[in-house]
């Protein structure tokens, strides 16, 4: 005797009861794959992208805007300082590293950052096509970039001002152009189009003298392309005048004490911010908690009902199916099958429930970095099995048993004489 198919005709005896119990506790498996999939991967991306750096100093705004901005590149700069005070900080002596970054302009809402080669080093990303970028006007872009651009060696864009919804003014004489691709680093980069700083300089400066010349079209860039990677202080900043400005600099420090005392002196004696990555991504991942027990407390209520309601079917079953239970004992079924048979039901629904449950989950991940821009460019994904999902397989079958222990034990008890003289 198939224990195992006459639970499973069982359950598609009664398809529309089945299907309900199936949908609410795949539902609430669901949601916890979700957050799992969500959380575990935005908190390694963090963590990846922020590991080796001290401070990220800006200009005075919000902390976590400037660290999501200046590391994550998910938010707007707060502002520019000046190069001066940034090669003063940099010449610090408690400084161990310090990557400008000058921000302000994208491509196809991909964010182009003028830095050095520490930048990409500090990733440790290397070269898949062509070089790294070496005067001005040319970039070196991220993996994805390229896919999603189809972006090859040598072909050359026009960059705009702003990110996302807010990209205004096209910067239609001064393109650029693609000196080399990076290969996939799961960092950062991958989303980014790298190049010089003063490129940025260049291309902002062009855009003034074209404003100045009220619209008349005066091509001045070509001695962009004089200048080279080696144009840069001992500290690795670019040498400008007095009155040139960057977005921040990404600080790694000589000893812990210097994070310490640093921030402090920064933001009470200068008119730059510091905000230390740690504290922030801490205090993000704070927020973000509330919310994220919220849906949790929702999907563990939504599996307690499909838990109540399974254990009611079953039972309300196993009383419709007595005379079904007392004919197999009749015909030489022990109470222990009659006990594994109810189990069987109860591990089956609980079991189909937890892989509905993870296909959906990865489902819903999947369309959102397919069909959300910040969600491509976050690098979730749900095309990945995380360890934790194996334990929620196990406790679905482990609800199964618990559900259909009570209703199991009265098919244990099954009184075959009584049941067949009452029929």
């Amino acid at each position: 005797m198939n224990l195992l198919l006459i639970s499973f005709k069982y359950l598609i005896a009664k398809p529309l009861s089945s299907f309900l119990n199936i949908l609410i506790l795949s539902l609430g498996i669901a949601i916890i794959i979700l957050l799992l999939l969500v959380s575990k991967q935005f908190e390694g991306e963090l963590s990846k992208n922020s590991k080796g750096l001290d401070l990220v100093v800006g200009a005075k705004g919000s902390p976590m805007q400037l660290v999501l901005c200046n590391i994550f590149h998910i938010d707007f700069p707060t502002g520019n300082i000046p190069l001066p005070e940034a090669e003063k900080l940099a010449k610090n002596p408690m400084v161990k590293k310090a990557i400008p970054l000058a921000l302000g302009d994208s491509y196809e809402s991909f964010r182009i950052v003028g830095t050095n080669h520490k930048y990409p080093e500090h990733y440790e990303v290397e070269l898949s096509k062509g070089g790294i970028w070496e005067h001005e006007m040319e970039v070196t872009v991220g993996s994805s970039v390229a896919r999603k651009l189809n972006l090859k060696i040598g072909d050359s864009f026009n960059s705009a001002h702003g990110m996302g919804n807010a990209v205004g003014h096209e910067h239609e004489n001064s393109p650029f152009v693609v000196k080399g691709i990076f290969k996939p680093s799961g960092s950062v980069i991958d989303n980014l189009i790298l190049t010089n700083i003063q490129s940025i300089w260049a291309v902002h400066e062009h855009k003034e003298e074209e404003e100045n010349e009220n619209g008349e079209n005066h091509d001045d860039h070509e001695h962009h392309h004089e200048t080279n990677e080696n144009e840069f202080s001992a500290t690795g900043l670019p040498l400008g005048d007095e009155d040139e400005e960057i977005t921040s600099l990404l600080i790694k420090f000589k000893s812990p004490m210097a994070a310490i005392t640093m921030p402090r002196i920064i933001n009470e004696n200068t008119e730059m911010q510091a905000a230390s990555p740690a504290f922030e991504i801490t205090r993000l991942f704070s927020l973000l908690g509330v919310g994220i027990d919220i849906m949790e407390g929702f999907a563990y209520l939504m599996i307690f009902i499909a838990i109540l309601s399974i254990f009611i079917a079953l039972y309300n079953a196993l009383k419709e199916r007595k005379y079904d239970l007392a004919i197999m004992r009749s015909l030489g079924s022990s109470k222990s099958k009659l006990f594994v048979l109810v189990i069987i039901e109860g591990i089956l629904i609980t079991l189909l429930s937890a892989i509905v449950g993870l296909m959906l989950g990865h489902g819903v991940v999947v369309s959102i970095g397919y069909f959300l821009e910040d969600g491509q460019k976050t690098g979730i994904t749900g095309l990945i099995f995380l360890p934790e999902e194996i334990l929620i397989v196990l406790g679905a079958i482990f609800i199964g048993i618990i559900t259909a222990f009570i209703p199991a034990i009265q098919a244990y008890k099954t009184d075959i004489s009584k049941i067949l003289a009452q029929g």
